[in-house]
């Protein structure tokens, strides 16, 4: 009899350990993502590109896994705020949520700061600001 529960159980074990918690593939693809990275004021960020905007982190909720900002040469960082707050050009290997509203970055595999003119010479962003 307990042999036989454990046939049972092993597809529902292999079963969660691919899942996540919040039902995403523990294997999400990577994507690169690049577009205006905004950090305005502490713990507030997100990266908005061709695909809209995404959340890296909300003050007091939701943040994503892994390191960010990425380093910016202090001549492509544009400050809009207080201290070292602002925006500027970058590109972010992540895992994403598309399910959320708005769309969530799960995990921050690697970020680069990009030259300003990289995003501003795109056609499909807009600069913040």
């Amino acid at each position: 009899m307990m042999r036989k529960s454990l046939l049972f159980l092993l597809p529902i074990a292999a079963l969660l350990s691919t899942t996540s918690i919040s039902g995403l593939s523990a294997q999400s693809k990577v994507e690169k993502r690049c577009g205006w990275f905004q950090n305005p004021t502490p713990a507030n960020a997100w990266l908005s590109d061709r695909d809209g905007l995404w959340l890296i982190s909300s003050q007091g909720g939701y943040q994503a896994q892994g390191d960010w900002p990425p380093e910016f040469p202090p001549n492509q960082w544009i400050r809009t705020n207080v201290g070292s707050y602002g925006y500027g050009c970058a590109c972010f290997d992540v895992t994403v949520d598309r399910s959320t509203n708005p769309k969530r970055i799960v995990e921050i595999k690697s970020a680069q700061a990009q030259a300003l003119k990289v995003c501003r010479t795109d056609p499909n962003l807009r600069e913040p600001g």
